[in-house]
């Protein structure tokens, strides 16, 4: 999600300018055009259905929630992509520790205090979201980097594949919630006299932050051997996919199961992978697919690829603004619409209004409407930031 190093950091002498890598910027572009369709309908059609609820949910809704799922693994993969190939063009180790340490603490902040008021109108509410366990993830990479690969790769896997045997903690209360917020599902907690909503668990995506920062060297290599080994690693973590799900033996806390409803419920069973926290099989499944699509990013061509990357180039400035410009508009929507504002993305069912219908149409309306409106303040922005060189252009 977050391009972490398109500037030098204050104090940090580059060393020679080597060109982005493309197939970063399209694919954070495309999962970043994908994310705004989850977060449209939270906002202007939530169901009392949950979406991944396979026996009720209709299959547009399951689909439609279920294809967003790719969008935070890939995030978090590409934002360790991006750490290691901005610690390649500094001279400085400790510097770069610093800045992902004052980079991972302002993600944090900003989740706490801006997102937060942004999204909760009508609610008070503490969120912790994506930009709270990549911020906290930067946090931990800040000490993490100076560790030996093989070591780092060790830990990786430790996470990934280690942590379904650890169970969720049920009730999480005060004496519990370091733990949970490790490793756990959504929870609540009051925290300093406010209910705190903590929808990512740190260590599994952790876990993926490493991942993609064991990943970066191969983004240096020449293109056919990037692309080549992409595939091969991509056709690899489906390919486990494939055999775990398959036998449900491990990887996933659901397991999946024929359904009355016929064989594309069947199917939708099987891709059904467990998110939060993300299993091992949700991990092979969406980072699977994600390696595939890097591989081909790099040779794309077209309007379609030029705009993706347009915003993949300034992910944290589409981000902000997204949300911004959807929560805005629920206000007004809702307002008008029902005589007061609902914030439908956090009320409960029985405080929605009685004359609102769900409405994938409008989702997909809505949706289209704020990824076309985005791109013209996005091309400003990456061009501003192409022609500055302002120390303060690296946070945002």
């Amino acid at each position: 999600m977050l391009s972490i190093l398109p500037v030098a950091a204050p104090g940090v002498p580059p060393r020679a300018a080597t060109p982005r890598v493309r197939a970063l910027d399209v694919v954070r572009g495309l999962v970043m055009a994908i994310m705004a369709l989850d977060h449209t309908r939270d906002f202007f059609s939530r169901t009392p259905v949950w979406p991944e609820d396979i026996a009720n949910a209709p299959v547009l809704l399951f689909l439609t929630r279920w294809v967003t799922h790719f969008c935070a693994p890939t995030f978090v993969l590409l934002s360790g992509c991006s750490v290691y190939l901005y610690a390649q063009k500094r001279q400085n180790r400790a510097a770069v520790s610093g800045f992902l340490l004052t980079r991972g603490l302002w993600l944090i902040l900003l989740e706490v205090v801006f997102l937060t008021f942004v999204l909760t109108w009508s609610h008070d509410l503490i969120l912790l979201l994506v930009i709270y366990v990549i911020g906290a993830g930067l946090v931990l990479l800040a000490g993490l980097v100076w560790l030996p690969r093989w070591l780092l790769a060790g830990l990786t896997f430790l996470i990934l594949a280690g942590h379904n045997l650890v169970p969720n903690l049920a009730p999480v209360t005060a004496t519990n919630a370091g733990w949970a917020l490790l490793h756990n599902g959504p929870f609540v907690l009051p925290m300093l006299g406010k209910p705190v909503l903590v929808a990512y668990s740190l260590g599994p995506w952790l876990g993926v932050l490493l991942a993609g920062y064991l990943l970066g060297p191969w983004f240096q290599l020449p293109l056919p051997q990037r692309n080549r080994r992409l595939r091969w690693a991509g056709a690899g973590l489906l390919g486990l996919f494939g055999v775990l799900r398959a036998t449900n033996w491990y990887g996933d806390p659901a397991p999946w199961s024929t359904q009355p409803q016929g064989l594309l419920h069947t199917v939708l069973s099987f891709v059904n992978v467990t998110k939060s926290p993300p299993s091992l099989l949700f991990v092979c499944l969406t980072l699977g697919v994600a390696l595939l699509v890097l591989s081909w990013a790099e040779t794309a061509t077209g309007w379609l690829s030029r705009t993706l990357r347009t915003f993949g180039q300034v992910p944290f400035f589409y981000y902000l603004l997204h949300f911004m410009l959807l929560s805005g508009a629920a206000w007004a929507w809702t307002t008008l619409a029902f005589g007061q504002a609902v914030n439908l993305a956090f009320a409960n069912v029985r405080d929605w209004p009685s004359a609102y219908v769900p409405s994938l149409g409008r989702a997909y309306l809505v949706w289209a409407v704020v990824v076309v409106a985005l791109y013209w303040p996005c091309r400003w922005y990456q061009r501003f930031k192409q022609h500055h060189t302002y120390w303060w252009l690296s946070y945002l």
